[in-house]
């Protein structure tokens, strides 16, 4: 799939005219997956990202708005399926009010102008009542910048930074935002008690420079000091540009001071470049490597690589990453199983829940459009009604007239006030062979 930069400015009549070329172009259009034959898809690959739609035009329209290329694909491509695996339960089973469901995916490049793009799309082309998307908060904050006064409710399986809540709490997205991951200050807060329970006393910290690593950054700092912790370069913070492609300035900034450890906020393309020229500079001796799940992939150990005796660079690193423990868990792993074959990655429980609160949303609103998603999403995610860990059961209990809990495969996904839920953390190391091991699990507290 080619990265397609696109301007914000890029007018919706190019878009349009570019989706319907590509759409001319592909006149033979392949089965779903999954083994779904309830509705033909179209794919194309001329509009701001790919994209692909169900022919059904009366039900209820999403969308997804997910890095497939860039700099989290690694991680991207882990969670995409996701989306349409929940659309194909949910048509298998009855569709919502009455009709299937429709899906139409789109790839963010994890761009935010490009997300930006598919985002006005979706919103203004394709008229869809929910996104699932976007994964980076950089991009997730130009996308709601386009829901919100569209109507379309945008729930993130990813997007971490402390910004949205804030913005939440002073009115901006107006109940069109939610996320199923928890904000960067739980698992900032879970990351400092680790380095504390570790031992390190002084850790210094390098951030990609965005919503993501910012907020993160913030957030450890102040935890980290709170609970005792020195963090070496607080007055001069090393972040390095999303774009940049060299990074031995910021390596031997970030390990300056003789740090316990270093915390790096960081994305997989970009990251492993800056590890790769840390270690080249030798300054990773002896340092403890921590990380986040902006990275959490298990190519990531090879895309840093080995130093000059066969060993990962990587070996012994830890990180953290929000957990997946939800009553829906098992049945979610089972079905992937069975419909796509092996584990979903990173992520995919999210996005199977942000997927399924649209669904279940509109069904108890009793209207296929984002305003009745937003006014229902807190009343199936923590309202009073029987827990429910299936789809389809709820759905079920809504069409009775019921009320439901939805309790996700990702965790209870009680969403707040802010579009925020809490959640567990997993302790994940890398180990000699390169392999990538939960070893623990902490909530923040």
């Amino acid at each position: 799939m080619s990265k397609i930069r696109v301007s914000l400015a890029l007018s919706i009549a190019t878009i349009a005219s570019g989706f319907l070329l590509a759409a001319c172009e592909n006149p033979t259009p392949p089965p779903s997956a999954g083994g779904d034959t309830t509705a033909p898809t179209t794919t194309t690959t001329n509009s701001p990202a790919a994209t692909s739609t169900t022919s059904n035009t009366k039900g209820l329209k999403l969308g997804s708005l997910l890095p497939t290329t860039g700099d989290l694909a690694s991680i991207g491509q882990q969670m995409v399926g996701s989306v349409p695996l929940l659309v194909e339960t949910v048509n298998a089973c009855g569709g919502v009010n009455g009709e299937k469901v429709s899906l139409i995916e789109v790839d963010d490049q994890t761009d935010p102008k490009a997300g930006a793009a598919g985002m006005t799309k979706l919103a203004t082309l394709d008229k869809v009542a929910g996104v699932v998307g976007s994964f980076a908060s950089s991009v997730s904050t130009a996308a709601v910048s386009v829901a919100v006064p569209n109507k379309v409710m945008l729930i993130s399986p990813g997007s971490t930074s402390p910004v949205f809540t804030d913005k939440a709490k002073k009115g901006d997205f107006k109940g069109f935002w939610a996320r199923t991951a928890p904000p960067d200050t739980y698992q900032a807060l879970a990351l400092a008690q680790l380095a504390k329970k570790k031992g390190f006393k002084r850790v210094s910290t390098v951030v990609i420079n965005n919503d993501y690593g910012v907020g993160f950054e913030k957030a450890f700092v102040d935890t980290f000091e709170k609970l005792g912790g020195t963090v070496v370069n607080k007055d001069k913070p090393v972040r390095y540009d999303p774009k940049a492609q060299t990074f031995d300035t910021e390596a031997s900034a970030a390990f300056a001071g003789k740090p316990d450890a270093v915390l790096g906020v960081l994305y997989a393309e970009t990251g492993s470049l800056f590890l790769k020229a840390a270690y080249q500079q030798g300054v990773t001796k002896g340092v403890q490597i921590l990380l986040t799940d902006g990275v959490k992939s298990a190519s990531f150990p090879d895309q840093v690589g080995k130093g000059s005796n066969g060993k990962y660079i990587l070996s012994g690193a830890i990180g953290t990453v929000p957990g997946s423990s939800g009553p829906g868990l098992e049945n979610f792993n089972k079905l992937w199983s069975e419909k796509k074959g092996g584990s979903p990655g990173e992520y995919a429980p999210q996005a199977w829940d942000a997927a399924a609160l649209l669904v279940l949303a509109a069904q108890a609103a009793k209207e296929n459009t984002g305003v009745g998603i937003a006014g229902k999403l807190r009343e199936v995610s923590a309202g009073k009604g029987t827990p429910v860990s299936d789809v389809c059961e709820g759905l079920k209990l809504l069409k009775e007239g019921k009320q439901i809990n939805y309790q996700g495969a990702s965790g209870d996904v009680d969403v707040d006030a802010n579009g925020d839920v809490i959640g567990t953390y997993d302790v994940w190391t890398v180990r000699d062979d390169g392999k990538i091991q939960v070893i623990d699990q902490v909530s923040p507290k």
